[in-house]
């Protein structure tokens, strides 16, 4: 008997819950490929129900690094991208790949370390001698190594540095999917090339009291906005060579037409748009920006 209850219960339920999931299904589903300080720093969560909720579409996010992600873009598995390298964005839009970039936000890079500052770099704004100090004091420095927007950043600044250069290959394994990266790095034991996303190289270099580069964001949100915040600090920062731009691209249907070039577009125009710019303004962590308009001033 009650067995029998318990099935009708089921069956109430479900009949309840149908519509529902009914409506769920029948929304529209936009697949964005972004970098992980997107998703990290907790700015996704805020934007995408509002955008869910003004348009009727949902968006699935795939987090990775800038330049897995733009390879998404460019193989078509993906309907939009919203990654941090400028370069490689205008160059991705060139080839054809995409549609058009658009400027949405920025903040910058920070160099961190621990209290013990043993390099002596806290409180400089010049990047690059920063790192050439570091180097030269063979402090361990901990980098992403996975080609991301934030790795292509350290490259150059290492370049700009005038250290001596490397060239090594590197396999990275993202859902059983292998890829073979190839970047630059300076040689020495103090430098350790992770190949992780940037929360995980925050929690290793907090773990390891070593120097490592981050976007701002995602270091505001490791350091405040989590229950165990990490006791890394801000040494090196306002370098205008840290200055770090966020863009968006729809993938261009001419090269892949059966992505949903109506559905980015859509998202692309919404989020240069006044109600999201200032939804990028008003996001604090403990009362600190972690993003910049550039679309809306």
């Amino acid at each position: 008997m009650k067995r029998s209850w318990k099935i009708v219960i089921c069956m109430l339920t479900g009949l309840i819950l149908l519509p529902f999931l009914l409506m769920a299904a029948d929304k529209p589903v936009l697949s964005m490929s972004t970098t992980t300080s997107t998703q990290a720093s907790g700015l996704l969560d805020i934007l995408l129900p509002e955008f869910e909720k003004d348009t009727g579409i949902r968006v699935k996010v795939i987090a990775k690094g800038t330049g897995a992600a733009i390879r998404d873009g460019m193989d078509g598995n993906v309907d939009v991208i919203f990654v941090h390298a400028k370069e490689r964005e205008l160059d991705f839009v060139q080839k054809g790949y995409g549609t058009k970039r658009y400027a949405v936000m920025h903040n910058d890079f920070v160099i961190l370390g621990s209290s013990q500052d043993k390099a002596g770099i806290r409180g400089t704004s010049d990047a690059s001698a920063a790192l050439k100090k570091i180097a030269t004091s063979g402090s361990l420095f901990i980098s992403r190594g996975d080609d991301s927007g934030t790795h292509t950043k350290e490259q150059a600044l290492w370049k700009q540095a005038g250290l001596e250069m490397k060239k090594v290959q590197s396999v990275i394994t993202k859902k059983g999917k292998k890829t073979t990266i190839s970047f630059t790095q300076p040689s020495g034991d103090w430098y350790y090339s992770l190949g992780q996303g940037m929360g995980k190289v925050l929690t290793f270099a907090d773990e390891k009291q070593a120097y490592t580069l981050s976007d701002r964001g995602t270091y505001i949100k490791y350091k405040f906005g989590r229950k165990q915040g990490i006791d890394l600090e801000v040494l090196c920062e306002g370098d205008q060579l840290l200055y770090n731009p966020y863009g968006v691209i729809p993938v261009n249907p001419k090269k892949h037409p059966h992505t949903k070039f109506d559905l980015a577009r859509q998202y692309a125009e919404w989020i240069v748009s006044p109600k999201a710019q200032k939804m990028i303004a008003d996001y604090r962590l403990e009362g600190k920006q972690l993003f910049y308009p550039d679309a809306i001033q």
